[in-house]
């Protein structure tokens, strides 16, 4: 079973007797199904029963974190440094408007944090995207000056961060946070 038509997305595949069949959900609204016997027994076939989900779990998510982000009384009472690991985790994974959506919860939280709230170092492979992107910019001379959703949103991102940063103070461990050792030497070299 699989999400997709050419069974390479969300795929699971089971075999034998059916406690070796466990639960599990797949994305969207379409589920792809072979079944292929082996003829090693006389049985039936199979049976499965498909349930519908958890549609917009992941807007009503965003939709309820952000307002909660939004409510200046709510916000002391939150555990923000988990938060803030679960959004820079979905931003990471996730693609398309899900990302953009992450990234904007990332704002809010960069926005109304304090110092220590947030472990910036888990911002690395996002900045790693922003760079490449950056670089990519550069060197694309076919629409100069247009930018993706994608590459706005992180350069918000970064731009709100190094901002909030250098109000508390830790502008320094915020820049080695985002860097590599070996970018650090090139740097220097130069």
């Amino acid at each position: 079973m699989s999400s997709s038509s050419d069974f390479q997305q969300d795929r699971h595949s089971f075999s034998g007797s059916p406690q070796k069949w466990t639960d599990f959900e797949l994305p969207g609204d379409t589920l792809y199904y072979r079944f292929t016997s082996d003829m090693s027994n006389t049985e039936w076939g199979y049976k499965f029963t498909v349930t519908a989900g958890h549609l917009g779990r992941f807007q009503t998510g965003f939709e309820i974190l952000k307002q909660m982000l939004s409510e200046e009384r709510v916000i002391p009472h939150l555990p923000l440094a988990k938060i803030w690991e679960w959004q820079v985790g979905v931003a990471c994974r996730q693609t398309g408007h899900q990302r953009l959506k992450a990234i904007h919860l990332l704002l809010k939280i960069v926005q109304c944090s304090s110092q220590g709230d947030c472990d910036l170092t888990l911002l690395k492979p996002l900045w790693q995207l922003f760079t490449h992107m950056e670089n990519n910019s550069c060197n694309d001379t076919a629409k100069p000056g247009i930018l993706l959703p994608l590459h706005r949103a992180l350069a918000e991102l970064f731009f709100v961060t190094e901002n909030r940063v250098t109000e508390l103070g830790s502008l320094q461990e915020y820049l080695l946070a985002l860097n590599t050792e070996d970018h650090l030497h090139r740097c220097t070299a130069q």
